[in-house]
């Protein structure tokens, strides 16, 4: 498949005022990554600072680790691409056939408010380009608008990293912002699973997953998409 793929990282590396750090989730980048790459898309990794972003330290311990964490670990070249991500501020829309955003908590403080990425996701939309995100990614669709400009989201099936599965790992009085509530609050109609089970939402273009396990079905619906 001769596709031109975005994939949108976050660079915001401070988790609220934990003194903690967050970042992407490797997983949810790794999976799709080779899901995609596998297929025969081209990719290329952008984040609105450039350069490496930076990973979630808990997504980098050996319990989240999966065949596609530890093949990224190991890819030279994708490690090279990681390390040298380009400037969100750089790139357009038209450059590109789709758009995927791995989650992460980082995406909720720089990512859900970026006017460069909200850019892309409105130009992507506008040109009947699908918009994939998972887990905390969807967040990146708060503050997009449709061409008759109302909120991206509003009427459309979504899902991402619910409520439930934020209290599980206490960050509920973290986070800027609880993702579910968040959608919903846009008029998006949420939809969700069992916790930390795989659960994907397509809606036309729009494709989002709940969690890290959904990472990968959601680039399958990408690539389906994309082949129709």
């Amino acid at each position: 498949m001769k596709k031109n793929i975005l994939i949108v990282l976050t660079s915001h590396d401070k988790l609220g005022n934990t003194g903690k750090k967050t970042g992407f989730w490797l997983e949810e980048l790794a999976a799709p990554f080779y899901v995609l790459k596998d297929a025969g898309a081209t990719l290329t990794l952008a984040s609105p600072k450039g350069g490496q972003p930076p990973l979630d330290p808990k997504s980098d311990e050996e319990a989240s680790q999966t065949d596609a964490t530890r093949r990224f670990k190991k890819d030279p070249e994708a490690q090279g691409q990681l390390e040298a991500t380009q400037k969100l501020s750089e790139l357009d829309a038209v450059t590109f056939d789709a758009v995927f955003y791995p989650g992460g908590h980082g995406p909720l403080w720089d990512l859900v408010s970026d006017a460069d990425s909200i850019r892309l996701i409105e130009d992507f939309w506008a040109s009947n380009k699908p918009v994939a995100a998972v887990c905390h990614a969807p967040a990146v669709l708060l503050n997009a608008k449709d061409r008759d400009g109302g909120a991206l989201v509003r009427g459309r099936e979504v899902t991402g990293f619910t409520n439930t599965e934020e209290a599980a790992v206490g960050l509920t009085d973290v986070v800027p912002l609880l993702l579910e509530d968040a959608l919903i609050d846009r008029g998006a109609r949420f939809e969700r699973g069992d916790d930390w089970a795989p659960f994907v939402r397509q809606d036309g273009n729009l494709i989002t997953g709940q969690n890290p396990a959904s990472s990968e079905a959601v680039a399958k619906l990408l690539l389906a998409k994309l082949a129709a």
